[in-house]
């Protein structure tokens, strides 16, 4: 079953220490393009979570959006920056001595200069933060990749209704094909006598030219082609594995055929139920677009 690049998944974990959400969507694109916007603190994952997301999903602009909340701060602690303590001290005094001004120099006074005091991030344990990532990354992956298959289930639907349509106009192309070599011999004959008048000509030599152009009018070979592309597209549409650029394909050569059947028959009949095809063609090329 084909599968649609379109979709959207949204799960949240949390625990006693911090909270993750996690969300992705997926839209049309020829290649698997994934781009992820995380805290800092969760960078070296990146390899990662590309990797769990290639499990699933083969083609799309994939965006995915991670939040991380952090309830517990036992891993944050204070440092003091002595030297640059002291340096701030000293300034201060000098200020005091050389312009005489009031010495109200304080211990909140010199914290609150920049750097003086900070807070740093103990380092925490990679693979306990994986653990807990990789539970709503999962499940927001599970839950796109089901809005993928329910969409692809209506986008091959569509597809096989529209081969369908183009199969029954195919069959009325077969039922009348036989007629374009005969029809365009007696055209031919009915111009050549036209034009010769009573001279004399090798009416044998004429025959056999317009045999020649006649056979080239047939559209048999055409027809056997286009009939068997949509063999090909029912087979692809049942693939478990991604067919956009396989059915891509075959679309283009369901098109040429067609053109070559138009261009070829010299029949209005024949030309009028080409261009429908071709309609049927394109529509089922714009559901394409959107497949994996």
């Amino acid at each position: 079953m084909i599968k649609s690049m379109t979709g959207f998944g949204r799960a949240t974990f949390e625990d006693s220490s911090r909270s993750f959400i996690v969300e992705i969507k997926t839209v049309n694109h020829r290649y698997c393009d994934i781009n992820i916007r995380m805290p800092k603190s969760l960078i070296s994952f990146e390899d990662k979570i590309r990797a769990t997301i290639q499990e699933k999903i083969a083609r799309g602009k994939v965006d995915v959006f991670i939040t991380l909340n952090t309830y517990d701060k036992k891993d944050v602690r204070t440092t003091l920056n002595e030297s640059l303590a002291e340096s701030y001290l000293s300034c201060l005094k000098g200020i005091k001595e050389k312009y005489n001004v009031i010495d109200d120099i304080s211990v909140s006074l010199i914290a609150r200069f920049p750097e003086v005091i900070s807070l740093q991030q103990q380092e925490e344990d990679g693979e306990e933060l994986w653990n807990s990532l990789s539970i709503p990354l999962r499940e927001s992956i599970e839950l796109l990749f089901n809005m993928r298959e329910r969409e692809g289930l209506k986008l091959q639907e569509n597809i096989i209704d529209k081969c369908n349509k183009i199969k029954c106009i195919v069959d009325k192309i077969e039922e009348r094909a036989y007629l374009v070599p005969i029809n365009y011999k007696e055209k031919m004959n009915a111009r050549i006598k036209e034009l010769l008048d009573d001279n004399q000509i090798d009416e044998n030599r004429i025959a056999m030219e317009i045999a020649v152009f006649a056979d080239k009018a047939c559209i048999d070979e055409e027809l056997v082609r286009l009939n068997s592309h949509l063999i090909q597209m029912n087979e692809t549409l049942n693939l478990s594995e991604p067919v956009g650029r396989k059915l891509d394909f075959i679309v283009q050569e369901m098109n040429r055929e067609v053109n070559t059947i138009a261009s070829k028959a010299n029949d209005l009949e024949i030309t009028n139920l080409a261009l429908n095809i071709k309609n049927e063609i394109e529509k089922i090329r714009e559901q394409i677009q959107n497949v994996e």
